[in-house]
């Protein structure tokens, strides 16, 4: 099957195209300008130079394909670069998915969130506006809502690695954010991390699998942890101990809110309201797909010592 994939270059997208490769399906990726294609997947791939701004390079991307694959996010805005929720979860997707419906392309696979709706963050909205596009569209859907992915980045941004590098190498304490007055529970919002590999290999099979058109599948890993023990164990591969203390929720969203206009502040305050609501899902998806996933634990995030 010849696929068209939009969002290949990145973290989960290096890993579905790889795994793609693996099932024997030629993926076609849009590459930005000047952007390489990333040497874990040149090999059984073509790419197209362009942007997804450009309908000309999305038609191009599409010629002869069988699937599209939408996995195009990011977890920060930079407005000044263009580089919009609106524009890369919403505008871009439904650039796509209106070149598919002309090309007749009749799959089409979109990565939304976990807890996605219209009237949490920007970030949300933006993703539920592309999932409600795409259901009134005529094309054969699968929507996928994963909690937070993680895995051997190869250089790309992921979830632990930047747990690490922000919150537990520096030489302060790490936070555990509570709402309100209950500071008895400080740390203990809840997260069900995936692997990537679980991720991607999901969403190869879909395409294999006419069952899965219509559907949206909600991808957690097995085991749930909470702030606290992920910060632990992160702080334990690297070998180190990690102080923590109590921080007030609203004082951090305050802070946030203030300073997240400069590039170097490390968090929106976007990015701590998502992750104080916390991210869990239950997923049988893999029983489904007759995959068995890999659970968050020390084995799986030695990447991390290094």
């Amino acid at each position: 099957m010849k696929v068209a994939l939009f969002g290949g270059t990145g973290f989960i997208g290096s890993y579905i195209t790889q795994s793609l490769v693996a099932h024997g399906h030629a993926p076609t990726l849009l590459v930005r300008h000047g952007k390489p294609a990333g040497d874990r997947h040149v090999a059984g791939c073509d790419t197209v130079s362009g942007d997804i701004g450009s309908r000309r390079a999305i038609m191009k991307t599409l010629e002869d394909t069988d699937a599209v694959i939408y996995n195009i996010g990011i977890i920060r805005e930079y407005p000044s670069r263009g580089i919009t929720y609106e524009e890369l979860h919403y505008r871009g997707a439904v650039r796509v998915m209106e070149a598919a419906e002309k090309k007749r392309v009749p799959r089409f696979l979109l990565m939304s969130a976990n807890g996605v709706n219209r009237s949490a963050t920007l970030y949300h909205l933006t993703k539920y506006l592309a999932e409600e596009r795409l259901r009134k569209s005529t094309l054969k859907w699968t929507i996928f809502r994963p909690s937070v992915v993680y895995g051997d980045p190869c250089g790309k941004m992921e979830f632990c690695t930047e747990i690490r590098d922000r919150i537990v190498r520096p030489p302060v304490p790490a936070p555990l954010f509570f709402t309100g007055l209950s500071i008895g529970s400080a740390g203990a919002f809840r997260l069900s991390p995936v692997h990537v590999t679980d991720v991607a290999e999901v969403f190869v099979r879909s395409l294999e699998t006419e069952s899965s058109i219509g559907k949206t599948f909600e991808l957690g890993g097995p085991v749930t942890v909470d702030w606290k023990t992920l910060i632990k164990t992160i702080a334990t591969v690297c070998g180190k101990h990690k102080v923590m203390i109590p921080v007030p929720a609203s004082a951090a969203l305050a802070a946030a809110k203030i300073f997240e206009m400069f590039p170097f502040f490390p968090v929106t305050h976007e990015q701590l309201a998502m992750l104080i609501t916390g991210n869990t899902c239950n997923s049988n998806v893999f029983d489904q797909f007759n995959i068995t996933p890999l659970p968050f634990s020390s084995e799986h995030i030695r990447y991390l010592h290094s």
